[in-house]
């Protein structure tokens, strides 16, 4: 079965695991079978508005029961799914309403449904398709279950136009087919050895491919335990996400490498009685994985049962519906020691000795998920590499996007005889890929491919600094030569001397000084809807001097 519509019956009629919604220390526990049955009053309520096969209907709103139940109405009744990012500032407001609007234009969306909490922030103007209110759609008055007309399942039908973060570039709409990301949600479950006992648990933002498809379909269409909180309950208290893992024996669970480093905290903190021995997936992806950060988060957990083996650092992108690489079950954290300056400038990874002067560690990520194959190219010649040689990763396989919606030249760019180019420079051990960084946002310093993480890391280690909140890039200097800025959130305390130390700290580990360190207000160094750092978009605005310097 291809479609998420016959998956989404399959799992009612015989799989009827609980879902449970948290909101702060609320807690509202249904059945994927109860839930099905409100998703079919709401895609009745669609249908009955005109929607249908072919329309695209664009959801706005908070992690809610109605929210889930309105997403999976859209595929019943036949639509596609375009979700629509929430502000991650509230001092970025006027900036979140243009995109939000840029983007239900660019997607040809034929109706707006929006939660009564957003609808006094993005109100409809001319030009705007139709906006209607999530309790209209999701309420009792109106259709009922007798009214819904299912429509013919059609794997080829765009089931998702997902949105890309926008980290490098403007976002761009991901065209997924129900096809792409049924093949994809079963080459995760079979790479990760899910079975319908596990139970997920997830607070990651709906609007974002890991959270949309990885966790929240990937258990309403396979079949298990799901426990879903919003993003804001973790972000204002990370021991939320351990207590939820510990509450409902929680088996895998996903986040950015960010939120393991906030979760280490809290556990060191943790006076509570907490059992994590269920967790065997902890699946860390969506941004560059800091072995040392992940490592803390681990021991930070053994005193509650953690397994390390749990540790499932992974590669994915929306392109491929989410899921790229995984690495096997229960081997844990495996990095690889490499000398920095050979992968730097020989563009190859020479094994080093954890203790040499130079060496680096990188994660190791896994293979393919089934369906998919891997390569890696030289970047100019295209000519393929062996293992250990640094190039671009290109990915095949039965879950790609079929492009970029409305955007031929980007599709062109993106996908190649049948390759999707990925933009990351990476390289292979035994068929198992290590991703060195972006190729967009490696900055080129005498004849030195630098990796702004790399700067990022060691910047945001300074007393003073907020770590997670560093962005490195470079800019043109005399005779075309680049030179790095570094742009950082301060916690406050005395600027100088914090600038002082990130310009020792940078040069002393990456042996190139910054040509200038900005230190700005708290909560104003760009990032992505989901958290990813803009470092195209603080470049823009620290050329055009529009950065809130201390």
């Amino acid at each position: 079965m291809l479609s998420l519509i016959d998956r989404i019956e399959n799992v009612a009629e015989n799989f009827d695991k609980p879902v449970t919604f948290i909101a702060g220390d609320e807690e509202d526990t249904t059945s994927w079978s109860d839930l099905y049955v409100d998703a079919q009053v709401a895609a009745a309520n669609l249908q009955a508005l005109g929607m249908g096969p072919g329309d695209h209907v664009a959801l706005l709103g908070p992690t809610t029961r109605q929210f889930v139940t309105a997403i999976q109405a859209v595929w019943m009744s036949g639509a596609t799914l375009v979700t629509m990012p929430l502000p991650m500032r509230m001092g970025a407001l006027d900036l979140f309403i243009d995109q939000t609007r840029n983007r239900i234009r660019r997607a040809d969306s034929k109706m707006v449904v929006i939660d009564a909490e957003m609808a006094a922030f993005v109100e409809p103007v001319e030009g705007d398709p139709p906006f209607v209110s999530l309790d209209e759609i999701c309420g009792t008055e109106g259709a009922s279950v007798s009214d819904y007309k299912r429509p013919r399942s059609d794997p080829n039908s765009l089931a998702v136009l997902q949105f890309t973060s926008g980290s490098t570039a403007e976002p761009k709409g991901v065209m997924l087919a129900h096809e792409n990301v049924c093949n994809n949600l079963d080459g995760a479950w079979e790479s990760a050895e899910m079975t319908h006992d596990d139970v997920l648990v997830s607070w990651l933002p709906l609007y974002h491919d890991m959270g949309l498809l990885g966790m929240l379909t990937n258990a309403m269409t396979g079949g298990t335990t799901l426990v879903l909180g919003p993003p804001q309950d973790f972000l204002a208290r990370p021991l939320r996400w351990m207590r939820w893992m510990s509450d409902h024996g929680g088996t895998g669970t996903a986040g950015p490498n960010f939120a393991y480093a906030l979760a280490a905290r809290a556990l060191k903190r943790c006076e509570d009685q907490l059992d994590l021995s269920m967790m065997r997936v902890l699946l860390n992806g969506a941004e560059p994985v800091d072995p040392s950060t992940f490592r803390k988060f681990l021991e930070a957990g053994e005193r509650f049962g953690l397994n390390p083996g749990a540790a499932f650092p992974a590669y994915g992108m929306a392109e491929v519906c989410i899921a790229g690489s995984f690495p096997v079950p229960g081997k844990g954290l495996r990095t690889d020691w490499v000398d920095k300056l050979a992968v730097e400038v020989d563009f190859e990874a020479k094994v080093a000795d954890p203790e040499a002067e130079g060496a680096t560690e990188l994660v190791i990520l896994g293979s393919p998920v089934k369906g998919l194959e891997m390569r890696i190219v030289d970047p100019e010649t295209r000519e393929i590499l062996g293992d250990r040689k640094v190039g671009e990763l290109q990915i095949t396989g039965n879950s790609l996007t079929e492009g970029y919606y409305r955007n031929p030249e980007a599709t062109e760019e993106l996908i190649v005889d049948g390759w999707l180019n990925t933009g990351d420079l990476t390289y292979t051990v035994d068929g198992e890929i290590i991703v060195c960084g972006r190729s967009k946002d490696v900055m080129i310093i005498g004849g030195r491919n630098l990796y702004p993480q790399d700067v990022e890391k060691v910047a945001g280690d300074v007393e003073g600094i907020r770590t997670g909140n560093v962005i490195a890039f470079g800019v043109a200097g005399r005779a075309g030569a680049q030179n790095v800025i570094v742009v950082a959130e301060s916690k406050g305390g005395n600027l100088e001397e914090m600038q002082r130390a990130v310009t020792v700290a940078v040069t002393e580990a990456e042996g190139i000084p910054p040509k200038e360190v900005v230190l700005v207000e708290a909560g104003t160094v760009p990032k992505t809807s989901s958290g990813k750092l803009q470092r195209s978009a603080c470049k823009r605005a620290y050329q055009s001097g529009e950065l809130i310097r201390l």
